[in-house]
């Protein structure tokens, strides 16, 4: 199986257990209480998964510190939010992530809203072994 369609099956997945949980909770909680939800959907799903992932930030090769997406289920970045509207900065910020970990697809999740909203984001910087 090539990677791509990997990445389609599972991103498809995540997005299932995100609706199981607005659709179950709705709209209205703070995010700590849809990571913990999501968390339970995503192990009922069988999914493996890391929360709250700390990476390591580098500049120039130095270390410069640490940052943190809610979930890393395989090697998709998954970013939680519970606010009324998503706004760029949000997008900047899960972009951000798969630029720093090097990873090629993420997801914003936000639960916040009356219908779930996700994006799915593609780091197109990413860099492979090879260049």
């Amino acid at each position: 199986m090539d990677k791509h369609f990997d990445d389609e099956k599972l991103t498809y997945d995540i997005i299932g257990c995100a609706m199981r949980v607005h659709t179950e909770l709705g709209c209205g909680f703070q995010e700590l209480i849809y990571q913990r939800a999501f968390g339970i959907e995503l192990a009922a799903a069988g999914l493996e998964f890391q929360r709250e992932f700390n990476m390591p930030i580098h500049y120039k090769g130095q270390f410069i510190g640490e940052r943190r997406v809610d979930f890393l289920v395989g090697e998709i970045a998954v970013e939680l939010k519970a606010r009324t509207q998503l706004e760029d900065v949000h997008l900047a910020q899960a972009m951000n992530y798969l630029e720093a970990y090097n990873l090629t697809t993420g997801l914003l999740i936000n639960f916040g809203a009356p219908k779930l909203q996700f994006h799915r984001l593609t780091n197109r910087k990413r860099k492979t072994e090879l260049g």
